[in-house]
């Protein structure tokens, strides 16, 4: 199926980015300051409220940076992604933290089959819609994985910035990709952000879908889930663009007329 090999081709890709991620991001701060929480949970913990004693899975999880900060904040997390070799590297990062957390290898659409458990907290964020084909199916896992009473929370990158032309050199906003769904993924065989300070991996080439956020709403939604929040957010939580700048508390923003165009969104929802 051709599913199969747009999954292997970025199961492959994100295998390698979580060696370069684990090279490159603070994960040695993370680990010698046992109050440091990861950039997006730390503005997360706010929406999401207190986790103290809660269980919580966090679905495509990467290497469990966030997963762990979470289990700082007093939850008892799971984190669950589909890249053996980052699956991996979360198992060894909690323990060279000393933080109790529970890492699964799992296609998204898999992990209620894998865990065979309900938690009161669903969470993801930062980047990962966008490599899953059904997003309906995807949010008939959330409201599985999801307690009568629970809490899903997703911040995520908004979909008006993915349509995009991201190469460009100039400050222009200019829609150049598609921002509703299409039949076949957009394939990418290079990262226009990557230089020299980020050299190529072996395996560039991967597949991402666009989801519009109505098809988002729409979709969690119609699998029981109700809407408590919905937010739209002007910074971003990586450099989606050569002309944005970070902030001192390492958002990136438009440097100017940040009115714009929305970066990102978040949903707060809740399961009856």
């Amino acid at each position: 199926m051709r599913l199969d090999r747009f999954r292997s081709a970025n199961r492959t890709h994100w295998d390698e980015k979580a060696e370069f991620n684990l090279r490159n991001w603070d994960v040695d701060v993370f680990l010698a300051d046992p109050g440091k929480l990861t950039t997006i949970v730390e503005a997360d913990r706010h929406e999401v409220g207190d986790v103290r004693g809660r269980s919580l899975i966090h679905l495509q999880c990467h290497f469990g940076l966030d997963t762990l900060s979470w289990a700082r904040l007093g939850a008892e997390v799971t984190g669950v992604d589909f890249a053996p070799g980052a699956i991996a590297a979360a198992i060894d990062l909690a323990e060279r933290a000393g933080l109790h957390a529970r890492f699964v290898e799992a296609d998204v659409y898999r992990t209620p089959a894998v865990v065979r458990d309900t938690f009161d907290i669903v969470y993801t964020s930062g980047g990962v819609l966008c490599w899953l084909p059904d997003i309906s199916g995807w949010a008939k896992v959330v409201s599985e994985l999801l307690r009568p009473g629970g809490t899903f929370y997703v911040h995520e990158a908004h979909p008006a910035l993915w349509a995009l032309e991201d190469e460009r050199a100039d400050d222009q906003l200019v829609i150049g990709r598609p921002y509703f769904a299409m039949p076949q993924p957009k394939r990418w065989d290079d990262d226009p952000l990557w230089d020299e300070r980020r050299p190529r991996l072996p395996h560039m080439t991967c597949y991402e879908w666009s989801h519009g956020l109505g098809e988002i709403v729409t979709a969690l939604l119609d699998a029981g889930l109700t809407i408590r929040s919905l937010k739209e957010h002007r910074r971003c939580l990586w450099q989606p663009l050569r002309f944005m700048l970070q902030d001192d508390q390492g958002w990136w923003r438009l440097p100017e007329g940040s009115e714009r165009l929305p970066l990102m969104y978040s949903i707060r929802a809740s399961k009856s």
